[in-house]
Formats: structure tokens, C-alpha cells, sequence
């Protein structure tokens, strides 16, 4: 079977996103905006009013005006100048994809803007931004840089007003999960949030995050790539029925009485009125400063409500998953490992052959996944790295950069996918031929990171930052170490990418049973290659060892032995690794049959 043989992909496209070409035009019709508006700079960040990693069409101003297509960013447009803020994930990307004549690509460490800022802007200049774009914390966060060189002022969105032909807001289906996916009541979830709020002191809460108001709610949608989100604004008082905020055109008899009883439905163009009339009441509301727009906090403290400024409440409760959502990423990842074997399976046949590209190795992968019709989207994007291409972190292959994998070069290909039963995430560097020795040393440790983490015991109040430093200890020996994060938190059948847990030096809340997260330590080498492997993890109370947790491993996949140093394992790193082949082994062999199942036989046997 070869690539050609697959139909097409559903879940990922692979047009060129990014136009340079359209760059000039519109930073030139924005700029007439800005004058118009007398302002010397406008703000576009890559969000929305829901800070979502996947906007819908009419949301990714960023890319509109830059041509970058990343997930995360920001642009300060002058009058004469421009620049673009990225991370270190898009270094690479970010330059490649925007006119670099026009707009300067500024790196910085922790998303936002920099002290380059203020070249952009004259002395004593006014800098508008759309209050719905940006939150409470980032906007006193960009107060504080630019202070005694510009100031910050609120305006009506300046992109809007020149995308003539933008993209309406997405209306899709909504369904409610059964308690055998959701494993609580939405009543119980919301009792739960309303006694937090009450001892925080706090009247009400205002929710905008998509994940915590699908997951309060026990919905799903479509409203954007990727991740099975509904997007709408929910106000929950500490006492009463919630009220959801819907677009009206997803509001129907139907919705109505699946939240009957549970919560009341309005349309969300009645939000800005109701926040208000709560503001007007004088009472204590909580936002989150870091996820609810600006425009939310305005509104309530001009009306006289007094506002308590904490993380959102549902995201520590959604984060620890419950028996069901765990059994539901249990039966996720087996339907992900057996689409994996396959995958595998055809690509050791085919990559020697010399005639695999990046897109073909993406259209099989997702053709074995869709095999399973719960397999309903793509996690996200499907980063297929050939060679120099896999040192790009978050590189997406389009029309345009589509290259040929060379017999002897390593592939990264790091994919996720929505099942009905939950989501996953995994990444997995293969060989194609000899690697060379420097390749083997560091796959060999970004290999014995990835085990650290799996194998780690801690007690508990221990956070994902006292643990990041496991995965990076071996590389560093070498004098090397990656730019990103060891891992993320994973929502059951919601982001891919979930907070406020995770593995890295910024996530200091401790780890608790239930949580998911990834574990994805890596290596790359600008122009050459790359190295990631990544498997998703549960935090489960130890039993050997009260008051201890420890990581429970989800993925199964085999990892390429080919490319391991064996002399570098130690004897306990062998052995998990056996024990972790013979798992994926025992949970995913007979399930396959044939060719399929003799290469995981030999994928999966002792190093």
C-alpha cells in the first residue's frame, strides 16, 4: 500500500495559509484605520474573547494581517513600522510566513511584547486595542512596558473594519455526553464550582473559556478545528441556575431542554447587558485575569460590582479527571495504538522506498485513524518533519514546503486525535536507515528524559516544574537542552492543549491524581533534524508508597529501537522500556492481524 492509495484527508488541509503578498495592502489599510482613529499603534494578538488554540476563520486577524499562522503571538502595527512577538516555538516559522521588509520578528520569552516595543511607536503615542482581544493581566502586563513612552487605549477592533469579507461566527451542533463519558452530572460539577465561589466570598463568576464552560455543562461542539468546543460566556452565581450565553443561532427547543433545570440559555448578545445588570447589583464577581477579556472586567467594575481577580474555578476541578473520563482516554489511546500499529507497520515497509512525503505520511496516519468512526477529528495539526523539517517544533506541512523523506533521514510525526472516548497526543521519531552516532546519542537521551518522567515517584504538593528538570538532565550533561516544555495537561475529549498543569519550569501548581499530561522531552538541530517522543501520562496515587504519586502511561506505541545507544541505558531504563513494549504489545496485539501484527511483535520485543 503507498500514500497514493489513501483518500484524502478530512481533519487537515494543506494549502499555504500564509499570503506575503497580502501584507503590504493590509497593513496599509490599516494604518489609514489607525489615522483615522488617531492612534499611533494597534494590537492584534492571536487570540479571541476565548482564548482558544484553535479560533474560527473570522478570529485569526493575526494571520489576516501578518500571514502568520501560528497559535500563538502578537503584532504591534505603527505608523511606519511593525513587529511580530512570538515565542521561541516560531523563531523559525514566524519569519518564514510574514513579509520580513515590512514587519520585524521579535522573540520573546514569555508571549506579549518587549522593550522593542517601544521603537515601534513614537514618544507620547497612543496605542488602541480591541478590550474583547486582550485580558486584564496583559493589559496592565503592556501598560507597564510602554509606561512614560505610550499610552493604552480601548477601541473598537481596527481589523474589522478593513477585513471586508471575513468569515461569519461558526454555528455547529452541540451534544451533551451521558454520564458514562462525563462521569458527573452537570448539576454535581456546578454545586461543586458554586461552594468554591462561596468560599472565595464571591457573589458570581463569570466563565468565557470554552473548556470549562463545555466541560461544566457536560457539552461538545465544533465550533473550531480540532477540539470540541462550544463557544459562549456562562454566568454562575453562587447560588441559583447558571446562565449560558449561546450565538441565538445555536439555540433550539432542544438545548433548551437538555439544560432545563440545569441552567438557563440566552443569546450571547445579551451578555454585555447582564454583566451590567450583575455589576449593577454591587455584588463581588470572579474573573480570571488571565483568560476573561478586559472588556468583561470594565463592563462589571463601571457598573459597581466588586471584582475578585482568581484562576477560573472549573480548571483545577476539569483537570482531575474522574473514573469515567480516565476509562474514556484508556479506550482512546487503545483505538489510537491500533491505528498506530498499522501506521508504523506501513511506513517501515514504505520509507526505504525512498518516495514518502511529508503529506502522504499525513493522509495514511489520518486514513488509519478514520478506520475507527469515533475517531471524529484531529487533535490537532499533524507535525510531519522530515529531516531538516523535524528541527522546526510546530512546523505544518503545506503544498509549499512539501518534501520528500530521503532513505536514511529520521521523521518526527507528532499527532493527536479526537475520539468520541477522549484525546490524545503522541509523537515518534523514526528511523528510515543508519543513523549516525551523533543521532543515536541524542535520541538515545531524549529517550532517557521521556523515561525519568515515566518513572518518577513524588510525594504529593509536588508541581510539574520540581519534575521538568528529570527529562532535561541527560541532555544537559551534553551541554544541550530543547526550548519548550516537557509536557502540557490533556483534556478528556476537549484541548489537546489544557491547563494549569503541566511539566515545565512555569507550571508550579502541584500535580494531582487524575491529572493528564504529555511527556515529550526532544532535541533539534536547526537545518538537519530533529528528535521528540512523546507519550501522555495519568497522575495516579502510588501504591506502595502512601502519600506518593506516580505517572501511569496511556500512549501505546512502540518507540523506534533503531535509533537507541543501547550503552547508554541503564539496566532500570531497559527494563521499563521492555515492560513498556510489552504492554503496548499485550493491549494492542490482537487486535491486529497479519503483516501488521508480525511488525509489532518485533517492534514491541525486548531491546
Amino acid at each position: 500500500m503507498t500514500a497514493q492509495s489513501f483518500p484524502p484527508t478530512v481533519f487537515q488541509s494543506f494549502e499555504e495559509k500564509a499570503d506575503k503578498t497580502n501584507v503590504a495592502p493590509r497593513l496599509a489599510a490599516l494604518r489609514e484605520a489607525m489615522a483615522t482613529a488617531g492612534v499611533d499603534g494597534f494590537l492584534i494578538p492571536r487570540a479571541d474573547a476565548h482564548r482558544g488554540e484553535s479560533v474560527p476563520l473570522g478570529e485569526a486577524r493575526l494571520a489576516y494581517v501578518t500571514g502568520f499562522t501560528g497559535s500563538a503571538g502578537l503584532v504591534l502595527v505603527g505608523n511606519d513600522k511593525a513587529g511580530l512577538f512570538v515565542d521561541s516555538r516560531y523563531t523559525l516559522q514566524a519569519p518564514a510566513q510574514t513579509d520580513t521588509d515590512l514587519v520585524t520578528v521579535f522573540q520573546t520569552d514569555r508571549g506579549g511584547l518587549n522593550d522593542e516595543a517601544k521603537t515601534l511607536v513614537p514618544a507620547d503615542g497612543r496605542i488602541a486595542y480591541d478590550p474583547w482581544l486582550h485580558t486584564p493581566g496583559e493589559v496592565r502586563e503592556t501598560a507597564k512596558l510602554l509606561e512614560g513612552h505610550a499610552t493604552l487605549v480601548s477601541s473598537d477592533n481596527l481589523v474589522d473594519s478593513i477585513w471586508t469579507d471575513r468569515p461569519g461566527a461558526p454555528v455547529s451542533s452541540i451534544e451533551f455526553l451521558g454520564h458514562n463519558r462525563a462521569g458527573q452530572t452537570s448539576a454535581d460539577k456546578i454545586a461543586e464550582i458554586q461552594a468554591s465561589l462561596a468560599a472565595d466570598h464571591a457573589d458570581a463568576a463569570v466563565l468565557t473559556l470554552p473548556e470549562s464552560i463545555c466541560w461544566l455543562f457536560n457539552m461538545r461542539g465544533r465550533d473550531v478545528p480540532n477540539t470540541p468546543f462550544v463557544l459562549g460566556f456562562a454566568i454562575v452565581p453562587q447560588s441559583g441556575e447558571p446562565t449560558l450565553y449561546l450565538d441565538p443561532a445555536k439555540i433550539t427547543d432542544e438545548i433548551r431542554q437538555s439544560l432545563s433545570g440545569v441552567a438557563g440559555v440566552e443569546s450571547s448578545t445579551d451578555f454585555a447587558a447582564a454583566l451590567k445588570v450583575l455589576g449593577g447589583s454591587g455584588k463581588a464577581v470572579l474573573i480570571d485575569p488571565a483568560s476573561a477579556p478586559e472588556a468583561v472586567a470594565v463592563s462589571l467594575k463601571d457598573a459597581g460590582a466588586k471584582l475578585i481577580e482568581k484562576r477560573d474555578p472549573v480548571l483545577l476541578p476539569k483537570s482531575r479527571k474522574n473514573a469515567a473520563e480516565l476509562a474514556g482516554m484508556h479506550e482512546a489511546h487503545t483505538l489510537d495504538g491500533v491505528a498506530l500499529a498499522k501506521f508504523l507497520a506501513w511506513f517501515d515497509d514504505e520509507a526505504p522506498r525512498g518516495k514518502l512525503t511529508e503529506i502522504g505520511i499525513v493522509t495514511a496516519l489520518e486514513a488509519f485513524r478514520r478506520e475507527d468512526e469515533s475517531c471524529v477529528d484531529a487533535s490537532f495539526d499533524t507535525i510531519s518533519g522530515s529531516g531538516p523539517n523535524g528541527a522546526i517544533v510546530h512546523y505544518r506541512v503545506s503544498d509549499k514546503t512539501d518534501r520528500k523523506l530521503n532513505a536514511g533521514e529520521i521523521m518526527l510525526v507528532d499527532s493527536g486525535a479526537q475520539y468520541l472516548s477522549g484525546t490524545t497526543d503522541i509523537t515518534r521519531t523514526l528511523s528510515t536507515g543508519k543513523p549516525s552516532d551523533e543521532q543515536r546519542d541524542r535520541y538515545t537521551r531524549v529517550l532517557k528524559g521521556m523515561i525519568a518522567i515515566s518513572m518518577a515517584r513524588f510525594p504529593k504538593g509536588t508541581s510539574g516544574a520540581q519534575l521538568d528538570v528529570l527529562a532535561r538532565q541527560f541532555l544537559w550533561q551534553d551541554g544541550i537542552t530543547y526550548n519548550h516544555g516537557t509536557g502540557h495537561g490533556v483534556g478528556a475529549y476537549l484541548g489537546v492543549h489544557e491547563g494549569p498543569v503541566g511539566i515545565s519550569p512555569r507550571a508550579t501548581l502541584p500535580l494531582e491524581a487524575g491529572n493528564v499530561v504529555s511527556n515529550e522531552p526532544g532535541y533539534y538541530k536547526t537545518g538537519e533534524y530533529g528528535i521528540r517522543i512523546e507519550n501522555l501520562i495519568t497522575v495516579v496515587e502510588s501504591v506502595k508508597f502512601p502519600g506518593y504519586l506516580e505517572f501511569e502511561t496511556l500512549t501505546l506505541a512502540p518507540i523506534d529501537k533503531r535509533l537507541i545507544r543501547k550503552s547508554l541505558l541503564g539496566g532500570a531504563e531497559r527494563a521499563w522500556l521492555d515492560d513498556y513494549h510489552q504492554m503496548v504489545w499485550q493491549a494492542i496485539g490482537g487486535k491486529v492481524k497479519g503483516k501488521v501484527r508480525d511488525w509489532l511483535k518485533d517492534a514491541t520485543g525486548e531491546l
